[in-house]
């Protein structure tokens, strides 16, 4: 034999040795699924909650008008600081004031003649009594005898006549009265039209706003039409920052909470805060109209107001710069159990059973309402296998998520890809490989 054949041989023997081994591995990994893993650890996690708003004073005003007019003289300007009340602006009043006027010669007058009035009611009242008792009298002495009847009915018809006059004095005196009442009515209404026209200070403050200018008419609301703003005056002693929170936070947010608030016209700096105010009702994300005012059903993302309450506001701050908050929801121990957030998966209870190997899966059957049930676990690699555990879970972090029961320390669990983690099947058997991913994978 050739040396040419005895290569060729033993090229051959070995091509089929290589063959027959790496059917021998296909095989052996036939089934075998490539996981990545990580381990339980020990940390202590914070819960965050943030959401994005506005800076506003704690108080504030909008001065809407409150008479239609033309403004003959505003008092302050825009940055201006002004105390409780100072006056802010005057509006036209010539008629109003000139209303007040007459009203109050009128009340003058009514109060005139119900002195007179009066002095007539006393003076009827003292007729009344005189006529009364000669009458008495005269009513004694006819029955006795002693005077006769002419003087007798005269004396009767003088005190009918008293008495009818006294009723008389006693209508002109209560109409008096109410005279009094009415055109002081009238001058409290013509008061108040007056001092609508005048614009004071609600509270110590700064003028934030300042939309209209001297000469101007403003009007006032009527129905679905606004009136005019004359100024916001703003109270900056107290800075909030009012944001919204998403709908599946809003349970974890309580008054008192710590926070850190940044603000967009500030870069690097962050306040500290704290949660002051939850709103109870929902507001539509697109509208920013509250649920109770809407009179159809919505299905779109809903937010809930906070206020966050910044403790050392700087002076700088101006009402509407753009914000985010910061919601420190719960903190954990460093020895709290923790893992991986994209370890966390559900399986079905069908799908955890054990089945016998023999079993054939019947298609037509319909799997029980128990059997969709959904558990919250981890796959564990135990030996060369992945087993599904059920897991409590608390906190959540970052990255990071809080096992309350169903891991102790260093217990090994799959971590990805996600793309495994949805279509692992429990007790699978699974190879470990914790290089970087490759980018394919990672846009898939």
């Amino acid at each position: 034999m050739t040396v040419k054949k005895k290569i060729l041989i033993i090229a051959v023997i070995a091509l089929l040795v290589l063959a027959v081994v790496g059917f021998t591995i296909h095989k052996k990994n036939e089934g075998v699924v490539t996981v990545q893993t990580g381990r339980v650890t020990r940390q202590s996690l914070t819960s965050v909650v943030s959401a994005s708003g506005e800076i506003r004073p704690k108080n504030f005003v909008n001065v809407g008008a409150n008479a239609f007019g033309k403004i003959i003289k505003l008092y302050v300007k825009e940055g201006q600081q002004v105390k409780q009340g100072q006056m802010l602006a005057q509006l036209e009043n010539v008629q109003s004031a000139a209303d007040v006027a007459a009203n109050s010669a009128g009340l003058t007058v009514a109060k005139s003649d119900a002195i007179a009035m009066e002095a007539g009611y006393k003076k009827a009242l003292s007729d009344n009594e005189r006529t009364k008792l000669e009458y008495q009298r005269a009513e004694g002495l006819f029955k006795a005898g002693l005077i006769p009847q002419q003087d007798y009915d005269a004396k009767k018809a003088a005190y009918e006549g008293a008495a009818a006059a006294l009723a008389q004095a006693q209508a002109q005196h209560d109409s008096a009265k109410v005279r009094i009442d009415q055109q002081q009515a009238t001058l409290r209404r013509a008061s108040d039209v007056l001092s609508k026209t005048t614009y004071t200070a609600p509270f110590d403050g700064v003028v934030t706003n300042l939309p209209v200018r001297e000469g101007e008419t403003v009007v006032i609301g009527i129905q679905n039409s606004p009136g005019s703003t004359l100024m916001t005056i703003a109270d900056l002693s107290v800075i909030t920052a009012e944001v919204k929170v998403d709908e599946t936070d809003i349970v974890n947010v309580k008054i008192g909470q710590p926070a850190e608030v940044t603000i967009d016209a500030m870069p690097g700096q962050t306040f500290k805060g704290h949660v002051s105010e939850i709103g109870d009702n929902a507001m539509v994300r697109s509208t920013g109209v509250a649920t109770t005012q809407t009179t159809s059903g919505s299905q779109e993302a809903k937010d809930f107001k906070v206020v966050v309450t910044v403790d050392n506001p700087p002076a700088n701050l101006r009402p509407g710069l753009s914000t985010t908050a910061k919601i420190t929801t719960a903190t954990t121990t460093a020895d709290t159990l923790t893992i991986p957030i994209q370890a966390v998966t559900v399986r079905q209870k069908g799908d955890l059973k054990e089945k016998p190997k023999d079993e054939k899966p019947d298609p037509m059957a319909k799997p029980s309402p128990e059997d969709k049930e959904e558990v919250q676990g981890v796959f564990v690699v135990r030996g060369k296998t992945a087993q599904f555990i059920p897991v409590k879970t608390g906190v959540t972090g970052t990255t990071d998520i809080e096992v309350k029961d169903g891991l102790t320390s260093n217990d090994e669990i799959v971590t990805g890809s996600y793309k495994v983690l949805r279509t692992l099947k429990p007790g699978a058997s699974v190879k470990i490989n914790n290089e970087a991913p490759k980018k394919e994978e990672e846009e898939s």
